[in-house]
C-alpha cells in the first residue's frame, strides 16, 4: 500500500515576493556577495527587531563564530554554554581552541538555568578559569529568562551572545529576543520560520563591532588595491541572490508568526486531556514565535508509552517527528567538557518530541498528525 504525502517538520514556506528579488539580482547583474538586496536586507533586519545593526552573513554558526572572536575568545578561554540546544551553538567555540561549560536547563522555558549558571561561574573561577561569555539559547522559539541571566553577566563582567536562530519573531517583556545581548545570533536555513535557503545573522548595538564583523567576514581584506591582509578573515558574507530571498521572507514574517502559533494552538487544544503530556511554558513576560510545536511524554502517567513510541508511529504514518534536542554534555565529541546542572536537560530529551509545525500546514495535515499522535495512545507499547 502506497503510503500518503510525507508531512514534513518544518518545511520552507515562500510568500510570493522572493522570486521577484532575485529576477532584480540576476537582472541587475549582483550575484556575488554583497549588493542592494544585502544592504536592504541588514535593514530590514534592524527594523524588524529594533537592533542598531546588523550583518548578513552564510549562516547562524558563521555569525556565532564571529560574534566569538569579537568578544575576545581565544585559544584556552573558556565560554559558558547552554547544554540543551543543537550544536552549532557549541562547535563555535571550539574554531576558537576555547573550551565549553555547559549549562543545564531550568523546567520552565527549557532554556538555560540562572542558577546553574551562578554555580558554574563559581565553581569554574575558583578552579582558575578564564571565562569570557555566555552563549544563551532561545530554544524552540522560546525566550529564555535572559533578564535574569543579563545581569549575571553583568555583574560577572560575561558578554552574553544570545543565539537567537529559533526565535526570530519572539519577545521577552516587548523586546525582540537577539536584541538583549552584546550580541544576537539568527538562523535562516531552510527550516526555520523564515529562510534565505542558507544563512545567518549578527546583530548588535555596537557598530564599530558590525563594522568589524564585516570586515572580517570579506576574508578580512585591507584597503589596499592589491590582495592583503593583517588578519585572519573567513568568507561568511551572504550573497545578493540570498539576501533577496530574505529580503521577500521578511515581508511576511508576521504571519508566519501567526500561522506557528495556530499551529501550537491546535495540538495544545487537541490534546490537553491526555494524561502524561504537557508542552513548553509560555510566561507572561514572553511572546514565543513556537518555531516548533513540542511535547513532553511522561510514560508513568501514559500507561508506558514513550516519546519513541508516538514517534516511531507517526514514522509509520509517513509523518515527520523528531527527539529533543540531545544535550551536547551527552554528545561523544563534548563528553570530556564540565556540566552544572541536575538532569534536568537529561529528562527533557529522554521525553520531548517536535511535531510538525511548519506555516504551510494545511488543515488536513494537522488532522492527519493529530489523529496519529492520538492512535499512538491507544496501542500497548509492544504493538507499535
Amino acid at each position: 500500500m502506497a503510503l500518503p504525502p510525507k508531512i514534513w517538520l518544518s518545511s520552507p514556506h515562500m510568500g510570493g515576493q522572493e522570486q521577484a528579488y532575485v529576477a532584480d539580482a540576476f537582472a541587475t547583474n549582483w550575484i556575488a556577495p554583497l549588493g542592494p538586496h544585502v544592504d536592504g536586507f541588514e535593514h530590514d533586519l534592524c527594523s524588524f527587531t529594533g537592533a542598531g545593526y546588523a550583518a548578513a552573513l552564510t549562516s547562524g554558526t558563521a555569525a556565532l563564530h564571529l560574534a566569538l572572536v569579537l568578544s575576545g575568545v581565544q585559544a584556552g578561554h573558556e565560554v559558558l554554554c547552554q547544554s540543551f540546544t543543537f550544536s552549532a551553538s557549541a562547535n563555535p567555540i571550539a574554531y576558537l581552541g576555547a573550551h565549553p561549560v555547559f549549562i543545564d536547563s531550568e523546567p520552565d522555558t527549557w532554556n538555560m538555568s540562572p542558577a546553574a549558571l551562578r554555580q558554574a561561574i563559581q565553581e569554574r573561577r575558583e578552579a582558575g578559569a578564564d571565562l569570557k561569555a555566555v552563549v544563551l539559547v532561545h530554544l524552540y522559539g522560546m525566550p529564555a529568562k535572559v533578564g535574569e541571566i543579563k545581569a549575571i553577566c553583568q555583574q560577572e563582567s560575561l558578554v552574553l551572545i544570545e543565539d537567537a536562530a529559533e526565535a526570530l519573531g519572539s519577545t521577552y517583556k516587548g523586546r525582540p529576543c537577539g536584541t538583549f545581548g552584546q550580541f544576537g545570533v539568527l538562523s535562516f536555513n531552510g527550516n526555520k520560520i523564515i529562510t534565505t535557503s542558507g544563512g545567518g545573522a549578527l546583530l548588535s548595538d555596537n557598530e564599530v563591532a558590525i563594522q568589524k564583523a564585516r570586515f572580517l567576514a570579506t576574508q578580512a581584506r585591507d584597503p589596499a588595491p592589491h590582495y592583503q591582509h593583517s588578519h585572519i578573515g573567513y568568507n561568511y558574507r551572504l550573497s545578493n541572490v540570498l539576501a533577496g530571498i530574505g529580503r521577500g521572507q521578511m515581508e511576511v514574517l508576521p504571519l508566519r508568526v501567526e500561522q506557528r502559533r495556530s499551529v501550537f494552538a491546535f495540538y495544545a487544544d487537541r490534546f490537553k486531556d491526555i494524561a502524561g503530556v504537557s508542552f513548553q511554558y509560555e510566561g507572561a513576560d514572553s511572546f514565543s514565535n513556537r518555531w516548533l510545536s513540542c511535547l513532553l511524554i511522561d510514560p508513568a502517567l501514559t500507561g508506558g508509552i514513550t516519546r519513541e513510541h508516538i514517534r516511531l508511529h507517526l514514522d509509520k504514518q509517513n509523518i515527520e517527528s523528531r527527539p529533543l534536542w540531545k544535550p551536547m554534555h551527552m554528545q561523544p565529541i563534548f563528553a570530556q567538557a564540565p556540566f552544572v546542572g541536575d538532569g534536568t536537560a537529561e529528562r527533557l530529551f529522554a521525553n520531548g518530541l517536535c511535531l510538525p509545525s511548519g506555516s504551510n500546514l494545511s488543515d488536513e495535515d494537522l488532522e492527519r498528525v493529530a489523529t496519529a499522535v492520538e492512535e499512538a495512545f491507544t496501542l500497548i507499547p509492544a504493538a507499535i
